[in-house]
This record gives C-alpha cells, sequence and structure tokens, in this order.
C-alpha cells in the first residue's frame, strides 16, 4: 500500500492521573475520522513527563496498555505513544506500537533528558526499532532524542520517522526546526507530536506536525489547543523525489557503539 493515513492526537495531559487521561482519550477518538491507518499519542500520554515513575508506571496487564490493544482493535488501527513501564522493578520510557490483531513493539528511550533527572529514574535504551505496516517502514523515537541526528541516521532502513513528545514551549523554536532537519537529512516523512498544556514545571504548545522529505509541513495541529488533524501520505511521492535527488546515496556508513 503506497498511502498510509495518519492522525495525530495533540492533547492536555492530567498530570499523573491515567484515568482521567484515558476517559479524556476515548472522547478525542469518537472525533478520529474512519479507516485511518495510524494515529499517534504524545510521549507519557497517560501521566505527563513524571519523575516519580512509581506513582503511575504500567506493566503489560495494567490499563494503559489493556487500553492501547483494545482501541487498537476496536478502531483497526496502529496506535502509538509512550508509556511509563515497570519491568523487574525498574523503569522505562517505553513507547509502545499495537497493531489491529493485538500484537505489539515497543521502543524504550535512547536520550534520557538529564536537565529534567531522567536518567536518574529510567532506564536508557540501547536499540533503535524500525517496524513494518501497510509496506511502510518506520522508525519510532522519543522527544529528547531529536537532538541526536546520529541516533536517527537513515541507512535507506524507514519511510516515516515519528517523535512522540513533552516539548516545552520555551524550546517550541528548536522543536520545530529540528523536525524539518531530521525529514531534509533522512530524505523521510516525519510526524512530530507534542502535547499542551502545563505540568507542575513547564507549559506545552503543541506543535505537532507531519512534514514531508523536503522539510515542508503537511498538517499542523493549531497550537496551545487541543486538536486533531488527519492526512493521507504518500510513498510513491517519496520515492520519486529520493530518485530524482539521491542524498542518501552518498550518507557515511557507520556503525553505532552503544
Amino acid at each position: 500500500m503506497n498511502n498510509l493515513k495518519v492522525t495525530l492526537i495533540q492533547h492536555d495531559i492530567a498530570w499523573e492521573n491515567t484515568d482521567t487521561n484515558l476517559l479524556k482519550l476515548d472522547k478525542l477518538f469518537n472525533e478520529v475520522e474512519k479507516d485511518v491507518d495510524l494515529v499517534v499519542l504524545p510521549e507519557m500520554f497517560h501521566s505527563g513527563f513524571t519523575m516519580h515513575p512509581e506513582t503511575v508506571a504500567e506493566e503489560m496487564d495494567g490499563a494503559v496498555l489493556k487500553w492501547m490493544k483494545a482501541k487498537a482493535q476496536e478502531k483497526q488501527i496502529c496506535l502509538v505513544g509512550s508509556v511509563v513501564f515497570c519491568e523487574e522493578s525498574k523503569y522505562y520510557n517505553r513507547l509502545f506500537i499495537y497493531y489491529p490483531d493485538g500484537n505489539y513493539l515497543y521502543y524504550d528511550k535512547r536520550h534520557l533528558f538529564s536537565m529534567g533527572g531522567e536518567g536518574q529514574h529510567y532506564q536508557q535504551g540501547n536499540k533503535r526499532l524500525i517496524f513494518e505496516y501497510k509496506g511502510w517502514k518506520i522508525c519510532p523515537l522519543v522527544c529528547y532524542d531529536l537532538r541526536f541526528p546520529v541516533w536517527s541516521s537513515n541507512q535507506n532502513e524507514y519511510d516515516l520517522l515519528i517523535y512522540v513528545a513533552n516539548w516545552p514551549t520555551p524550546r517550541r523554536k528548536v522543536w520545530q526546526i529540528l523536525l524539518q532537519a531530521r525529514a531534509i537529512e533522512n530524505q523521510s516523512y516525519v510526524i512530530g507530536v507534542n502535547r499542551i498544556g502545563k505540568d507542575i514545571s513547564a507549559y506545552y504548545s503543541g506543535d505537532s506536525v507531519v512534514l514531508d522529505a523536503k522539510g515542508n509541513t503537511l498538517v499542523e495541529c493549531a497550537p496551545e489547543v487541543e486538536d486533531i488533524k488527519t492526512i493521507v501520505i504518500n510513498k510513491d511521492d517519496l520515492e520519486v523525489f529520493r530518485k530524482k535527488f539521491p542524498v542518501l546515496n552518498d550518507r557515511d556508513d557507520f556503525i553505532l557503539q552503544h
């Protein structure tokens, strides 16, 4: 399939309140168009960017992952979002991908936000994930990963790069510029989904967006309001551009040392 219909859900997140956030998302999902393929939620969509993982952490039999699985099956979508997760008494900022058939994959955030103390509470991921869905190869990353281009370097491995985030308003210009840079340098579609509202220490403007491989904005959410945007992206358009301007053929070859 060359078309992929994607939906961004940009929402406010009630601080460390899973029940409230899932109820809100249930209502927001009622506004999602039919026949969507992929839905993307922000980072830690059920809790906010908390440094108290013990208060909200999920396990595989917890409410959040049951909700993600059920929603993916109900809507027949691929659902993406990051969750505060506990495994063997350790905490992770773990991005889950749920398929319509109930299967799932996950990626643990590689770059932990040291200025916010994230590395003191969460375990660092050490493996990038590229998954396939409806003929598309997709690389999902989390927030602070955006600042580190080596980690997202496209060795002709993916067509779509996704960032889920809690990216504060004072650095919104950085968010916008780096998303464009990642799209251009990797000749890839890019989706960035950020939250709005405020938590105990920061404000968030959203600025969720879909970009093409030239860094052009295809669709964007209104800043500072809850918003849902849907767009169809086309892989043929991407492949035509890559053949016309084959930047990736001149990329540097390297091996990441974890």
